[in-house]
């Protein structure tokens, strides 16, 4: 791109510091596309007997049934080992368990072998999780699963607090810009320019360019509104609208593209318009709609937990596919107002290093003390922070 030197360009370590590594379930029942059939998982474990309980587990290094271990930060499941746990499930709570796909979650941390707790106690309704994959990067404001890629949370403590970029970032922009830069505006920027340019060790230009920054922050929030999906739904215009024009079946086991008539075939089922640009979306190589419905209708293996799945396609799931289509397409379309940027009056590494901006301070890399609330700990015991 013409103007755009990666040398010099800062890299999104620098920009956001404190990243944590992405959880590990350990097993994957505890994690579906459905809340009804973590629950029926949840209630077959409970009430199978001594031996069986632990074969369902599927117990590992990091857990088995007499692990010990306290309650996820904002959670309510129990802390007793699960050898003698009873009572109902935890509400399970949404996940982003791939690109794009929203799934849920029993939040238990006797469950997952490495949950993370420190994005726990940032998780709340002012948190935006920027997900760091080879390839691409993704914004969710639901917990995040995916098993690759490191987690920068926007914000360092709940409430909105302590925004994570490197200190003093946003006073050295809004001195070269000569207008207030806020911490949304950083990854605004961060995830605008990302939608088409992701590098080896993620490199972001920033400029001095005030028309430039302008149209690149507001085209980041618009993007990460689609990613997020909170708040009032997304919709493409009348006419471009994805409706479902053949009943889907009820059990459907084939997905299936029309580029021709713009159609999505689940079996005999039709879906219509799909635009091509969101059929043709992929993350790291693998096309989002075809990952998103493979999750719904695989198998798990008879007699595991997975196993207990919907017997039925859920009239959820057509809801959620018609959302996630409308909201790759209009993302696609955000693409082409990026790709024609001309980066000019860069900010450099060496400009912020010359400004005392990097390196970055290693408490900054580090999460907060969070001591906002009292944390369960193993056996109902209070949890030493």
């Amino acid at each position: 791109m013409p103007g755009v030197t990666y040398d010099d360009a800062p890299l999104l370590a620098d920009l956001m510091p404190w990243s944590v590594a992405p959880p590990r379930l350990g097993r994957t029942w505890p994690a579906g596309p459905d809340a009804a059939s973590l629950r029926a998982r949840w209630d077959a474990l409970l009430a199978a007997g001594a031996s069986d309980r632990e074969a369902l587990f599927e117990p590992s290094r990091a857990r088995t049934l007499h692990s010990a271990v306290g309650q996820l930060p904002g959670q309510r499941a129990g802390t007793e080992r699960l050898a003698r746990a009873s009572g109902p499930c935890p509400e399970p709570v949404r996940a982003l368990v791939g690109p794009f796909d929203e799934q849920w979650l029993i939040p238990d941390h006797r469950l997952i072998d490495a949950a993370r707790p420190e994005l726990w106690r940032v998780a709340d309704e002012r948190q935006v999780f920027v997900v760091e994959l080879p390839e691409a990067l993704l914004a969710t404001s639901c917990f995040p699963l995916l098993r690759a890629g490191r987690v920068r949370p926007l914000y360092r403590r709940p409430g909105g607090r302590e925004p994570n970029v490197a200190p003093g970032l946003p006073e050295h922009l809004t001195a070269r810009l000569g207008r207030p830069v806020t911490a949304p505006d950083v990854l605004a920027w961060i995830v605008a320019w990302t939608l088409t340019d992701v590098r080896p060790g993620h490199p972001v230009p920033l400029t001095e360019d005030t028309g430039l920054w302008e149209h690149g922050v507001e085209l980041g929030r618009r993007a990460l509104w689609l990613m997020r999906r909170d708040g009032e739904r997304p919709k493409l215009p009348g006419g471009r609208r994805p409706y479902v024009r053949a009943p889907l079946p009820s059990r459907p086991l084939s997905l299936h593209y029309d580029r021709e008539e713009e159609a999505l075939h689940l079996d005999e089922g039709r879906i219509a318009p799909v635009p091509p640009e969101a059929w043709d979306c992929t993350v790291d190589g693998t096309r989002v709609l075809e990952q998103w419905f493979a999750a719904r209708i695989a198998e798990g293996e008879p007699g595991t937990l997975e196993a207990i799945r919907p017997a039925l396609w859920p009239q959820a799931w057509t809801s959620e596919l018609l959302e996630l289509i409308t909201v790759l397409a209009l993302l696609a379309e955000l693409r082409p107002q990026r790709a024609g940027w001309e980066l000019t009056e860069p900010v450099t590494a060496p400009d912020l290093r010359a400004a005392g901006v990097l390196p970055v301070p290693d408490a900054a890399r580090r999460p907060a003390s969070v001591l906002d609330a009292r944390e369960e700990g193993p056996e109902g015991q209070l949890a030493l922070l």
